[in-house]
């Protein structure tokens, strides 16, 4: 299955790796597209709703049984669901797994290199069969800060109910740079399947936020 789908993307790339990566990944966010504009719709319902929220919670605190009714009725009535905010980042975990799988065949990326860097290789062995000042590190640590960078813009872009613990809070602004983390330990390919991944995220979630849904 592995080498049928890396066959597939060279041949639809014209024989690049990188590229066939980028296309594939522009090809998953297109396939998630319509979670992620109800995911938007949601996240905009809940800021209007936030006043009546915020009544229920403290009308039906003690009763959890009673408040996640309230809670869902209200939803209901708005045409969508608590739960609907998560379904974009579920629905794109098979698909970092499968590129994690290319990443990691033996023999699926042999050969194949983004400016000298092997897509198969992780940070460290990079390190150890070019050493740290070389133009393969190089690529790692512009593919890392690159992560990085849109890892920021997107806690920017978090939205935090009041109510929530500043614990949670302080979690939630963190977890975006959870991908930059990821790279440093990934191989080349699945680092450049987050960078361009979470760059989409970013940008849409700015163009969803700017139009009525």
């Amino acid at each position: 299955m592995i080498d049928s789908l890396v066959t597939f993307v060279l041949h639809v790339s014209g024989g690049s790796a990188a590229l066939g990566i980028v296309l594939f990944t522009l090809a998953v966010r297109l396939l998630l597209l319509p979670l992620n504009v109800r995911q938007a719709r949601t996240a905009k319902i809940r800021e209007r709703l936030a006043p009546k929220l915020r009544e229920l919670r403290e009308r039906h605190g003690r009763n959890p049984e009673r408040l996640s009714k309230e809670l869902n009725a209200l939803y209901a009535k708005e045409g969508t669901s608590p739960f609907a905010g998560i379904m974009p980042m579920l629905a794109q975990l098979p698909f970092l797994w499968l590129m994690y799988r290319v990443a990691t065949h033996p023999t699926a990326l042999a050969g194949h290199t983004l400016f000298g860097a092997p897509l198969g290789e992780q940070a460290a062995g990079v390190v150890a069969h070019f050493g740290l000042v070389s133009a393969p590190v190089l690529v790692f640590v512009l593919v890392i800060a690159l992560v990085t960078a849109v890892a920021w813009l997107s806690a920017r872009q978090i939205k935090l109910a009041e109510e929530q613990p500043e614990a949670m809070k302080r979690i939630m602004r963190l977890l975006p740079y959870g991908s930059a983390l990821a790279v440093l330990v990934l191989p080349l390919a699945a680092g450049l399947y987050l960078l361009v991944s979470t760059a989409w995220a970013v940008s849409e979630r700015a163009v969803l936020a700017s139009r009525p849904l």
